[in-house]
This record gives structure tokens, C-alpha cells and sequence, in this order.
């Protein structure tokens, strides 16, 4: 029971992780671009699955595609993300240069991430409670002794207080990154 607690609060860590590298930084990182999906023959798909994305500077994302004819809608998709950013297109490879974060564009995304974090914690409390909520099921139906179920959700409030602890760390290492110029 406690293993599968566990299995399911890093998944909550690692989706947070995930949602995380999407908030831009001040240096470039191909991670950006993981939510933009592009028209590929008909479907959408991420732009890593069109060509490569690679960072030749620490303020530049440059997309290889593996098909030249993919070049219009790959700029056009980057285009209406949400992240504001100007592609320019030479006909070969599309770059894109990150502007400088002002201060309140970093505060903003300081917002996010704590968003973010709070969600996260929320998903946690929420495991916590299943878990609880299985124990005490488990104290009517199979006549789990009290002081037994009692350790075991002293248990489960350690794991669940590792967990909120490791979120606290992954949000303020985001907010370092974000705010140092």
C-alpha cells in the first residue's frame, strides 16, 4: 500500500517537473516548445516530432525540421502559444530568440509556479486522503485493529509530508532560476 502511495505522489512530483520546464527561464531550454503541437499530415503533433530543436546560444532555440515543407505551420504554431515568441524563418531552420525578462514578466511566472506547486500539493493531500480513506475501510470490512491502522496512517502523513517537502524544494529552485538575472 505504501509503495503504490508513493508511485502515485512521484508521478504528481514528476508532472510538476514536467509543467515546470514550460515556464520560461531567462536562458533558452528545448523544453519550451513541449506543449506547441504542429498540423503534421493531418494531426497534431509535438515539435519535437517534426525536426530538432536544439540551443546554440544561451538566449536561442533553433528547430531543424526534417521536412522543409513542415516550416509554415511549425512557425505559425509557435506563433499562437502562448508564449509570445517571434520565430524567424530563413527558408532552412526557424530561430527563435528570447527576449530579456523584465521584472514583472518574472514575477509573473514566479505566480505560475507557485501555482503550480500549490496544485501539486493539492494532488498530494488528495492521495493522502484516498489512502486514509482505504485504511478506514479496511478497519470495517476486515476488522483492522485500531492502533494498527492508526501507525499505518502515521506512515502514510510521513510519506505524504517527504512529498510536500520535495514540492516546496522543486518550486523554490524554479523561482531561483526565474528570478536570477
Amino acid at each position: 500500500m505504501l509503495t503504490d502511495l508513493q508511485t502515485k505522489m512521484q508521478k504528481s512530483i514528476a508532472a510538476l517537473k514536467s509543467d515546470l520546464a514550460t515556464i520560461r527561464t531567462g536562458r533558452a531550454n528545448s523544453a519550451l516548445l513541449d506543449h506547441i503541437r504542429v498540423n503534421y499530415y493531418g494531426s497534431d503533433v509535438p515539435v519535437s516530432q517534426v525536426g530538432s530543436i536544439s540551443v546554440p546560444e544561451p538566449r536561442m532555440l533553433m528547430i531543424t525540421p526534417w521536412e522543409k515543407s513542415i516550416l509554415g505551420d511549425l512557425e505559425k504554431a509557435i506563433l499562437k502559444s502562448d508564449l509570445g515568441l517571434n520565430p524567424s524563418n530563413d527558408g532552412e531552420v526557424i530561430r527563435i530568440i528570447l527576449p530579456e525578462l523584465n521584472e514583472d514578466r518574472r514575477k509573473e511566472f514566479v505566480k505560475q509556479v507557485k501555482a503550480a506547486g500549490e496544485k501539486t500539493k493539492v494532488s498530494l493531500r488528495n492521495i493522502r486522503r484516498d489512502a486514509n480513506d482505504a485504511i478506514k475501510k479496511q478497519m470495517k470490512d476486515d476488522g483492522l485493529p485500531e492502533d494498527e491502522a492508526k501507525r499505518q496512517q502515521d506512515q502514510i502523513q510521513k510519506v505524504t509530508d517527504k512529498f510536500v517537502a520535495e514540492t516546496d524544494q522543486v518550486i523554490e529552485h524554479k523561482e531561483t532560476d526565474i528570478l536570477t538575472v
